[in-house]
């Protein structure tokens, strides 16, 4: 089947003609051919966002939710098809895949209730006969570019408060994922969404990137994917005076200290770092445990780890599916095989050599030990099932280690010390914290994002959203 850019509410072929194979990295079944698209299809949709903006930021909150709430209900409606996509075109299980898009319908709903809270604040005024308080603008057309490993998550947690701050929007999603948007879009329009106020372009970034970074009416962009692409969008959107916000990288430890409960922080280790086959921001890649029990942490997590199935992900019984493309399969066994001169291999390590997977791109979980801090499997995110262990004599030297990395996204605890716990809140230089919980996971009601080379600007979700969609307008309101 062969799909289309989504612009001014019409299903538009892309100018170039052009269409690349949406492959599933389980088989290499074609999942469907989604548009290659160039510039000019960038510039018809941001022309497309700029005229719908005038008449959407006019609607009420109220009436904007409706088509927020609209497009919840018809992907609930959807949920195992959407589900199921998103499995086959990325990989995670189909747990995973059924989770993910109920987070993003619970993200729209959550978002349409916005429509009902306070906006803007009154603040007293020196002047007995001023009346002072603030109120909120949108922006404009907002740019868009969204990574492959929560392809339906996180466009809708950019997408949902844009819009009903009175935003419009051009999207491009990740070119390996992009039925999971296209559900979405789909949503949208059967939602009867007005014309050119979500605007859906497919294709490589490295063809249409630059134009939604550098459109004059792009007001602001949005990215979610790797540093090196993040950086460069970031010089370039700022030196045209745009607002920018990035979510980029994470190197993100648990630390397990010797009261923790045992079975819970492997519980607490393998899901964090093994879930979506460790394809997230936020997935536990440095596991710092004290030495006291390091050497029983240490054979159980290795234990349980070998009784993991990796496979297809539409089995029930499946824990690790592949990861989402040969490239991507290529980047985690280079590191894998850079860890296995830096240190010291405990299991995994290889491609399954089981004949069913033999045209998947499936990598084995993975331990390391007596890693050097200095090694790059210990600094370096690999976006892989990929575990380095470090020993420490306390949680002193546990909470320097976890500190000592160039990124802040997210960290956990295993303890049952809660002084312990509330110190480490302190202490470590993250945005996410976690006490006996996993190094991933957010709810849409409170704010996502890190520190340090993690992410720059406001924060995504909960109401700081509203931070980075709007601007501020404050008024004196003054008797004649």
């Amino acid at each position: 089947m062969r799909y289309l850019n989504y612009i001014n509410g019409q299903w538009k072929e892309p100018s170039s003609g052009e269409y690349k194979e949406n492959l599933s990295p389980h088989n290499g079944e074609n999942l469907g051919e989604f548009p290659s698209s160039a510039v000019a299809d960038i510039q018809e949709a941001v022309s497309a966002a700029k005229r719908a903006f005038s008449l959407w930021k006019k609607l009420s909150f109220q009436q904007r939710a409706v088509y927020l709430q609209k497009a919840a209900d018809i992907l609930k409606a959807n949920l195992e098809e959407v589900g199921r996509d998103l499995t086959l075109e990325e990989g995670k299980t189909l747990v995973e895949g059924i989770g993910e898009t109920q987070r993003a319908i619970s993200i729209l709903e959550y978002y349409a209730g916005e429509a009902r809270q306070p906006l803007g604040e009154v603040i007293p005024s020196g002047n007995v006969e001023t009346f002072l308080y603030t109120t909120r603008t949108p922006l404009g057309p907002i740019g868009m570019i969204t990574p492959w490993n929560f392809p339906i998550a996180i466009p809708v947690w950019k997408l949902a408060p844009a819009l009903i701050y009175g935003n419009t929007v051009v999207i491009k999603p990740a070119d390996l994922t992009p039925k999971s948007v296209y559900h979405v879009m789909k949503a949208f329009d059967e939602a009867g969404l007005p014309a050119g106020v979500v605007n859906c372009v497919f294709g490589r970034g490295s063809v249409i990137g630059t134009e939604i970074v550098e459109h004059p009416d792009i007001k602001a962009i949005s990215f979610t994917g790797s540093n090196q692409v993040g950086c460069q969008i970031q010089k370039q959107a700022t030196e045209k005076g745009k607002k920018v916000q990035m979510e980029m990288g994470g190197k993100n430890p648990l630390i397990v200290l010797a009261d923790a409960d045992l079975n819970k922080a492997i519980e607490v280790a393998v899901g964090g770092a093994f879930k979506s086959t460790g394809q997230k921001c936020t997935a536990t890649s440095r596991i710092i445990v004290e030495e006291g029990i390091y050497e029983a942490f240490r054979n159980q997590l290795v234990e349980h780890t070998k009784t993991l199935k990796v496979g297809n992900p539409l089995q029930h019984d499946t824990f690790i599916g592949p990861v989402v493309s040969q490239t991507q399969r290529d980047s985690v066994l280079a590191m894998i095989n850079t860890g296995k001169t830096e240190a010291t291999l405990l299991c995994g390590g290889e491609i399954p050599a089981e004949e069913e997977l033999a045209n998947g791109f499936y990598v084995q979980p993975t331990i390391f030990e007596n890693v050097p801090c200095d090694a790059r499997i210990a600094r370096e995110e690999i976006f892989g099932p990929v575990i380095a262990l470090f020993k420490v004599k306390n949680y002193e030297e546990a909470i320097e280690m976890a500190n000592d990395t160039e990124y802040g996204l997210s960290a956990a605890i295993c303890t049952n010390n809660l002084t312990v716990a509330h110190r480490f809140i302190e202490d470590i230089e993250v945005g996410l914290v976690h006490i006996n919980s996993e190094t991933a996971g957010s709810e849409p009601q409170v704010p996502f994002g890190g520190c340090k080379n993690s992410s720059t600007g406001s924060r995504e979700q909960g109401k700081t959203a509203i931070e980075f969609y709007t601007q501020v307008k404050t008024v004196y309101m003054d008797r004649m």
